[in-house]
C-alpha cells in the first residue's frame, strides 16, 4: 500500500510538472472598440478628362463617379445621425487626386480668411490622407466656405507622445480648390441649400510620405478620410453666432460627422480611415470591385494588442512582456498569426504573420505599423 501512495503521488506531481504555467489575463487591460471595424471603402477611377477646379462637377466622368455614403457621426451609431447630408466623389489622373464634396446647409457662414488659420473654428471640410497606411506620417486638409485652406502633415498621431508632430506651416504649392455656394454666405436672412468644395492635390506633394515616394498604381489602396466639422449657430441682432451653453457661457462643442467612422471624437485614428482602391479603369466604363485584403485584419488584431498595452501602461506602469498574458482578439483569424512579443520598460513591438506575402506586420509602442520581409 506504501509504495502505490507513493507512486500514484509520483503520476500526480508529474502531471502537474508537465501543464504550462497559468498566465491570467488581467481584465482592465482587455481592449474593445467601441464600434465594430469597418472601414468604409471605394474605388476611385480614372479621369482621361481634363477637370477644371471651379467648383462645380461638371466634368461627365464627375457624374460617371460614384457618390461615398452619407457621412454619419464620428462616433458612428453611438450617436443619431447628422442633420444635414454630405458626400464625396474622387478620381485621379498623372497628375492629381481629385475630391468633390457636397454639403447640405441652411446657414452657410465662415469668417476666416489667412492660410492656415486653425480652419475647423469654422464650419469646413478636411480630407486625411495617409498614403502608405502606416499609422504615421498624413497629410490633412482643411478649407472653408471662403475656400481658404489649411495644409499640414501629421508625423504621427496626437495620442502617440507629448513630443512636437504637426508641420503646420509645410504648404502644397500648387493645390487647386474652389468653392460652390447655393445661397449666400454670411446671410442669416435667407436659407441656403449647400456648399460645395472641389480639389485638386498633386501627386508631387502626395508622393513624399508614399510606400517607396511613388504616386498609387493601379489597384493600390490608401487609407483616407473626411470629416466634416458643424457648429451650431444662432442668428443674434442679424449676425450668426456659435452658440453658448446656458450655464457656462461657453460655445456648445462643434458636430463631426465623417465618411468612416473612429468610435471616439478623434479623427487622427488612421487605423479606423477609409480605403480607396485606385483604378486605371475609365469611371463609368467597367465596375471594379474592392479587394478585401487579408493582412488588413492582421493589422487590425495588432491594433487592438497595442490598445491592450497602452491599457497595460497607463494602469500599472510597464507594458507586458509575455506574449500569452495579451488576450487574442476573438473571431476569425486570416491566417495562422504566430505573434511575438518584444518588450523593454518603456517600448514594445508586437509582430504577426503576413497572409499575403512572406514576411511579418509589426506594430510598436507609439503605433507606427511596418512590414519587414523574412531573411
Amino acid at each position: 500500500m506504501k509504495h502505490w501512495i507513493i507512486f500514484i503521488g509520483l503520476i500526480l506531481y508529474l502531471g502537474c510538472e508537465q501543464q504550462p504555467p497559468t498566465i491570467s489575463v488581467n481584465p482592465e487591460i482587455v481592449y474593445t472598440h467601441p464600434i465594430p471595424f469597418a472601414p468604409k471603402s471605394y474605388v476611385c477611377y480614372k479621369t482621361q478628362a481634363s477637370i477644371n477646379i471651379d467648383g462645380l462637377p461638371s466634368e461627365q466622368d464627375w457624374s460617371k463617379a460614384d457618390w461615398t455614403e452619407s457621412f454619419v457621426d464620428i462616433e458612428g451609431t453611438l450617436k443619431p445621425k447628422p442633420t444635414h447630408n454630405t458626400q464625396v466623389k474622387m478620381l485621379w489622373d498623372d497628375q492629381y487626386f481629385y475630391f468633390y464634396a457636397q454639403m447640405e446647409e441652411p446657414h452657410i457662414w465662415a469668417t476666416l480668411t489667412e492660410r492656415d488659420a486653425v480652419i475647423f473654428y469654422d464650419d469646413d471640410f478636411e480630407i486625411f490622407i495617409d498614403p502608405d497606411g502606416d499609422g504615421h506620417n498624413y497629410y490633412e486638409l482643411e478649407v472653408n466656405a471662403f475656400n481658404t485652406l489649411w495644409d499640414l502633415i501629421l508625423l504621427r498621431p496626437y495620442r502617440a507622445d507629448n513630443k512636437p508632430k504637426v508641420l503646420d506651416y509645410w504648404n502644397i504649392s500648387d493645390i487647386k480648390s474652389a468653392i460652390h455656394l447655393e445661397g449666400t454666405i454670411n446671410n442669416p436672412a435667407d436659407t441656403d441649400r449647400y456648399w460645395a468644395v472641389e480639389m485638386a492635390v498633386p501627386w508631387e506633394a502626395l508622393r513624399e510620405l508614399a510606400a517607396g515616394g511613388k504616386p498609387p498604381k493601379d489597384n493600390d489602396q490608401w487609407r483616407v478620410n473626411f470629416s466634416r466639422v458643424d457648429w451650431t449657430m444662432d442668428i443674434i441682432d442679424g449676425n450668426y453666432q456659435k452658440r453658448k451653453d446656458a450655464a457656462t457661457g461657453k460655445s456648445l462643442a462643434e458636430d463631426n460627422w465623417v465618411w468612416s467612422p473612429t468610435g471616439f471624437i478623434n479623427m487622427h485614428m488612421p487605423e479606423q480611415w477609409g480605403y480607396v482602391q485606385f483604378s486605371d479603369e475609365t469611371p463609368g466604363e467597367k465596375k471594379i470591385a474592392f479587394e478585401q485584403k487579408p493582412d488588413e485584419q492582421v493589422k487590425w488584431i495588432l491594433w487592438q494588442l497595442y490598445f491592450q498595452q497602452q491599457n497595460q501602461l497607463k494602469k500599472h506602469g510597464h507594458y507586458l512582456d509575455k506574449t500569452e498574458a495579451l488576450q487574442i482578439p476573438a473571431g476569425d483569424k486570416p491566417c495562422d498569426l504566430n505573434l511575438k512579443l518584444f518588450t523593454t520598460p518603456h517600448l514594445f513591438e508586437i509582430t504577426a504573420s503576413s497572409c499575403e506575402q512572406d514576411g511579418r506586420w509589426s506594430i510598436r509602442q507609439d503605433g507606427k505599423i511596418d512590414f519587414f520581409k523574412n531573411n
